[in-house]
């Protein structure tokens, strides 16, 4: 079973392995936690028999205006049964009816965040993937 938390009160690093899949640089698991650790809104989807975190959202905000959502990763053993919609759901729900909710995403991802309201938009970025 899926549940869901706010807190990352016993979370190790233990417990955030297998995220990333995919990128260039892979962070650290201890970077993993602190990006947690720092971030305005986390929720987090845990396999209650594994205690493993097999999905999570984050979200930095300045509790006014504006919030941006930079990562929902789900496991991909744990994909296609709905732990990133409902990560996206209560996370839209914490952040309430503010001015801007803006992420970043690639192209095939655009239906998915189009199903919660999302428009499309043109952004610019810096990526740096240094050590």
């Amino acid at each position: 079973m899926i549940v869901y938390t706010e807190s990352l009160s016993g979370i190790t690093e233990d417990q955030l392995s297998g995220f990333f899949v995919g990128w260039v640089k892979v962070p650290p698991r201890a970077v993993h936690l602190k990006v947690l650790e720092n971030s305005s809104h986390v929720i987090l989807a845990k396999d209650s028999e594994t205690g493993q975190v097999v999905g999570f959202i984050n979200a930095l905000s300045d509790a006014v205006m504006t919030a941006y959502i930079p990562m929902l990763e789900v496991l991909p053993d744990y994909q296609s049964q709905g732990i990133g919609t409902e990560l996206m759901k209560r996370m839209l729900a914490k952040l309430g009816n503010l001015y801007m909710i803006d992420l970043l995403c690639d192209a095939d991802l655009q239906p998915f965040y189009g199903r919660f309201g999302m428009q499309k938009t043109t952004g610019m970025m810096i990526r740096t993937m240094h050590e």
